[in-house]
């Protein structure tokens, strides 16, 4: 039993009752509780370092009618495979009991959060900013922080859907495709740039002074580059460009749970591209809050477009298709018909070509296959990706049983 352990929730309708349930549950174990309400699982995770443990509800960028439990440690790195496994074990064995009913310990409300929070960022960052900008909360956990800590850094803030509702006015993962509202308001409204976040602030991404959505393979090395880092851990989907620039690149299986593992033993800086950026020196969590700061500085000095445009880029292309019916080890032998040059395992399967790559991979979170792919030209881009589209296509219509 964790002693003491802060728990949190993001804006979801089904997360009070799943977090009061879990507070009960701690209490009833004999653990100390601190209530810290709606809250980002960032902010919680730079909290938990003054507890034992840390538990958010949330299911971050998933879609609203789905919820779940994220177990961190006093450093904000998630709970790994080990841990998750004792109590996973535990669970199904029903070998927990109550605690006699003398060593139970009462709930408490802690709301110094968020504060202690933005006071930890604002050491690192200068005052002063005079920018416009748009943040999008997607009526997420950060609908009060990210505003509160940029109009502190000096910028005049335009809020878009920075209530707590419990409903997303769009789907909440920070996409391209899910921040029309965002892109347009930073275009009308002549802003500096435009920043949005997912469901509970682990993600951040970003839309410059054009109003142009940036990807998050040039947001990772924009990051790395202000960081001042010469070796990034990012997943085995992120952009071939990065390893052109100069990086040291330890790649890891898709997930931030991974890179803050690598980041456990070294290195200054790591990210994924869907939006996940972990600075080691403030927390192991994904600071998505943290993030909108640094890339608050880095506009104060220079134009987003400009920056962005001066980094290479390669044709990059993600997408997904339903795992219904295949047999994910078979599938990877007919993908080996495609003659790659060399394959990694990591996660999934990545066939590695002289002008290109593909990855074909199991989502951890939906009934659905991953596909991503990189080449150096459009025509070969396509090529890939529907090669293996088709492939698969094939694999369902029986083929593969």
């Amino acid at each position: 039993v964790y002693s003491n352990v802060v728990v949190g929730c993001d804006t979801r309708t089904s997360s009070p009752a799943m977090k009061h349930a879990l507070i009960s549950g701690l209490l009833a174990a004999g653990s100390g509780c601190c209530d810290d309400g709606v809250i980002p699982t960032p902010t919680l995770a730079f909290a938990a370092r003054e507890f034992d443990a840390g538990a958010m509800i949330t299911a971050s960028h998933n879609p609203p009618e789905y919820n779940g439990i994220k177990l961190l440690n006093r450093d904000g790195s998630a709970f790994d495979y080990q841990q998750r496994k004792q109590i996973e074990e535990a669970v199904l064995d029903d070998s927990s009991s109550a605690a006699p009913w003398h060593e139970i310990k009462a709930g408490n409300i802690h709301n110094e959060a968020i504060e202690q929070h933005v006071e930890r960022i604002l050491h690192d960052f200068p005052t002063g900013i005079k920018l416009k900008v748009v943040v999008d909360s997607g009526c997420g956990a950060t609908y009060m922080i990210t505003p509160y800590l940029l109009t502190k850094l000096g910028c005049e803030v335009l809020a878009l859907n920075c209530y707590p509702s419990g409903f997303f006015p769009h789907d909440i993962e920070p996409t391209e495709a899910n921040l029309v509202d965002l892109i347009k308001a930073t275009r009308e409204f002549g802003a500096d740039l435009g920043i949005a976040h997912d469901g509970d602030g682990d993600r951040m991404m970003v839309v410059d002074d054009r109003g142009r959505f940036v990807p998050g393979d040039k947001l990772l090395a924009i990051f790395a580059q202000e960081v001042g880092t010469k070796e990034i851990v990012t997943t085995i989907d992120a952009s071939m460009a990065i390893d052109e620039m100069g990086f040291k690149v330890i790649r890891t299986k898709v997930g931030d749970t991974y890179v803050s593992e690598k980041l456990k033993k070294s290195g200054e800086f790591g990210g994924e591209p869907s939006g996940s950026w972990v600075f080691p020196k403030i927390s192991l969590c994904p600071d998505g809050i943290y993030a909108a700061a640094q890339v608050v500085a880095i506009a104060s000095r220079q134009k987003l477009s400009p920056l962005v445009d001066s980094l290479p880029h390669y044709p990059l292309l993600r997408g997904s298709i339903s795992s219904e019916g295949i047999v994910m080890s078979k599938l990877e032998q007919r993908l080996m018909a495609m003659n790659p040059l060399l394959v990694s395992n990591i996660d999934g399967i990545k066939l590695n070509f002289e002008d290109g790559w593909l990855l074909i991979r199991a989502s951890g979170t939906e009934p659905k296959i991953r596909i991503t792919a990189e080449a150096k030209s459009e025509t070969r881009l396509h090529h890939l990706y529907d090669n293996s589209l088709r492939i698969i296509k094939d694999c369902r219509e029986g083929e593969i049983n």
